[in-house]
């Protein structure tokens, strides 16, 4: 079984960094929308694949996958550590810390069409 990815430069304890989690949001037969969020709220990308079992490679999940997502925008994000996730479509709707992410993501997309 392939490993999740771990950012942890400071050694803490591992349920203690914020989570980035790639789910599933849908889409049909070989046009399945791949996003990852924080525990944030914010948005930290998409991919567009063909079935929900390449989504943990395409989105960096997996350890030693998509470097360049690691470096550019997960590490900037949380510079301080992370650890990765992944939700199947079918426990989207139930999963507590998506739930919550979403919700702080609604907050994030209000706040910027206030400051417009």
């Amino acid at each position: 079984m392939s490993q999740y990815a771990v950012y942890n430069p400071l050694s803490k304890p591992i349920d203690e960094l914020p989570f980035i989690i790639g789910f599933n949001n849908g889409g049909s037969r070989d046009w399945w929308h791949a996003q990852l969020i924080a525990e944030d709220g914010e948005g930290l990308g998409s991919h567009l694949c063909s079935h929900e079992g390449y989504m943990e490679y395409d989105l960096g999940i997996i350890e030693g996958t998509r470097q360049d997502r690691h470096e550019t925008t997960f590490k900037a994000h949380y510079p301080d550590g992370y650890r990765m996730d992944f939700v199947s479509l079918k426990n989207v709707k139930s999963d507590e810390r998506l739930k919550k992410a979403f919700e702080l993501n609604k907050l994030i997309k209000s706040k910027a069409n206030e400051s417009k």
